[in-house]
């Protein structure tokens, strides 16, 4: 069984918890890891990117010049693609980029990216997140305390207002509840720091 220190927001050590091997503990499946990254990517593209075709642009409806005895290339209409102000050939246009994976992959997955964050000693398990106020600095401060001031995934277990406030503005932290965290995230984030009760939650849910 893993165990990990406990620290409060001033980076002391208050206990110590032992994490399911279930969950913390698998051996990563990094085709299935894969797997997830690209499908969270692909569906937030829009897809929305579209070009005209040569029915779809204006004009190029008369024949430009008679079909001999001119001495040029014999031309049907203004808007062929070679031609300046004419149709794209083989363009973009509106399409859907979402994939699909089942949902046992989508654990497994999850599962594999928060084992890879305890195998690197990425994760910082903390008892609680509660700030005095809602001002940035108080959160910049717990941040250092806990040395983790690169890009850092904010897992707890309930959102309150001082937390929402003092980390809104920081670009290099994603603070999410423990029913949202996701695999992009975990694998995006340089460390991540989690509460105590986010972990049970996590637990109650993956197990």
């Amino acid at each position: 069984m893993n165990k990990l220190s406990v620290l409060n927001i001033k980076g002391e050590k208050v206990g110590d918890i032992t994490l399911n091997e279930n969950v913390w503990g698998i051996e990563p499946n990094d085709a299935v890891l894969y797997d997830a990254l690209t499908l969270a990517r692909n569906n937030a593209r829009q897809g929305t990117a579209d070009t005209k075709t040569r029915s779809e642009v204006s004009g190029g409806g008369k024949k430009p010049w008679r079909q001999k005895g001119t001495g040029r290339a014999r031309q049907g209409s203004t808007r062929a693609p070679h031609w300046i102000k004419g149709g794209i050939v083989f363009g973009p246009h509106p399409r859907s980029y979402a994939k699909k994976m089942n949902r046992k992959e989508r654990r497994l997955a999850l599962k594999s990216a928060l084992s890879y964050k305890v195998i690197e000693s990425e994760m910082i398990v903390v008892d609680n997140f509660d700030l005095e106020t809602g001002k940035t600095k108080d959160a910049k401060v717990a941040l250092n305390n806990l040395k983790a001031n690169k890009k850092v995934l904010l897992v707890v277990d309930e959102l309150n207002d001082n937390v929402i406030l003092a980390t809104r503005n920081l670009n290099n932290v994603v603070l999410l509840e423990a029913s949202e965290i996701n695999t992009y995230d975990v694998i995006a984030a340089d460390n991540m720091i989690i509460t105590e009760k986010a972990v049970k939650a996590i637990e109650e849910v993956l197990v």
